[in-house]
């Protein structure tokens, strides 16, 4: 899906809304991990050396009301040195006359923070009285929230109803990358999904089988599929129950030309424990109590013979329990494997991904990873982000 891009308008002197997520990690009240900030920040500074006058908007948490260990605040000197050398200060709320007063008074190339939108209950229900009070802050609205686009707010989607707008360029690298990884991708096409249950990614799998050439399936869900298949996978974790959803995929796969890929063997071991004692086996052999923990080594290297056929590999999942040492050797080999290859679009995203990428060190070589969570697995269910289409071209 195209948007709109910030070339499309006018902001020298204009008040410009802008919707970051400035949901950051916080530690000790200061950024453990300024990766969005990071981001958030390039729109921002775009703008004000544009001569706009920014008003930036982020939820921060779950607030039930205001909840000042919720605030915003923390952030006006992470922001500021982050868009430096524009001005930057903050207000106590997001709507009403201090807010308003605060963003008339904004000279060009100056930025204001207001306070966590989500004080306010009309944000999460997208109240059309709230949307109302948060247009008269600005005559321009930009949307550069991916991570948040899956929910239809007031200021992630609503805005769009009443203030020209267009996306900010998170938002847009966002939506080019995943555009170009399934919407029109270079073929063949492999997806690799990881994760510990079949019955959170029902959407996603249904979708996939029917825009991939090939689908590996690990992590915990894949016992699922085996199990569907007959073979005893012991203790594992395994939704016995939704055998013939697994069966279903798995037809729809093979009616749809998509080569589904399963492990071969398996890391097993009685407990999921750091230094336990483990064994890697066929998965036909899984020991009496065993549970499989991770992919062994066969499925690592025929996994990577398919990696080496394709031209765009999409990533959602780790494949083993890869936060408990040895179990996160399947992911880390997988992955390593994964950027030898020079010749192919790779994109990544979810919050365990981001994770286990980064704990295997090669997040910088992945062509594009999305921190976005909820709203990369949406995409990837095929559905539409409120967010995006607010601001579609």
């Amino acid at each position: 899906m195209a948007v709109r891009t910030l070339e499309t308008l006018d902001v020298s002197g204009h008040r410009v809304l802008v919707r970051v997520d400035l949901n950051l990690p916080m530690q000790d009240g200061r950024v453990s991990d300024p990766t969005r900030l990071i981001a958030a920040a390039a729109t921002v500074r775009e703008l004000a050396q544009r001569g706009a006058k920014v008003i930036v908007l982020s939820h921060f948490g779950r607030p039930k009301g205001r909840d000042l260990s919720q605030s915003l605040a923390p952030l006006l000197e992470p922001l500021a040195a982050a868009v430096a050398p524009h001005p930057v200060r903050f207000v106590d709320d997001c709507i009403g006359p201090e807010a308003e007063a605060a963003a008339a008074a904004l000279e060009p190339g100056s930025v204001l923070l207001c306070e966590n939108l989500r004080f306010h209950a009309g944000e999460e229900k997208n109240d059309p009285a709230f949307v109302a009070a948060l247009a008269k802050l600005g005559d321009l609205w930009v949307m550069d929230a991916f991570s948040a686009a899956h929910r239809a707010h007031a200021s992630t989607a609503g805005l769009g109803a009443l203030l020209p707008s267009a996306a900010g360029r998170t938002l847009e690298r966002e939506v080019r990358a995943l555009a170009k990884a399934l919407a029109h991708p270079d073929r063949p096409v492999m997806a690799i999904v990881g994760g510990s249950k079949v019955s959170t990614k029902l959407d996603l799998l249904g979708n996939l089988v029917g825009k991939v050439d090939l689908l590996a399936i690990g992590g915990g869900m894949a016992n699922t599929f085996l199990a569907a298949m007959g073979i005893n996978v012991q203790n594992s974790l395994c939704e016995h129950d939704l055998g013939d959803t697994a069966r279903a995929i798995q037809a729809r796969a093979r009616d749809t030309g998509c080569k589904l890929l399963l492990p071969i063997d398996a890391v097993v071991a009685d407990t999921l424990a750091p230094g336990v004692e483990t064994q890697v086996v066929a998965v036909e052999r899984i020991p009496a109590g065993g549970r499989v923990l991770d992919i062994g080594p066969a499925t690592v290297s025929a996994w990577s013979a398919a990696l080496r056929t394709a031209r765009t590999v999409v990533w959602n999942g780790p494949v083993g329990a890869f936060e408990v040492p040895p179990f996160d050797q399947g992911t880390v080999n997988l992955a390593k494997k994964l950027v030898e290859l020079s010749d192919l679009l790779s994109v990544a995203g979810g919050g365990d991904t981001v994770a286990a990428l980064a704990h295997a060190g090669v997040t910088d070589k992945i062509g594009y990873v999305s921190t976005a969570g909820g709203a990369f697995l949406e995409w990837m269910e095929g559905k539409t982000l409120p967010g995006v289409a607010a601001v579609g071209g």
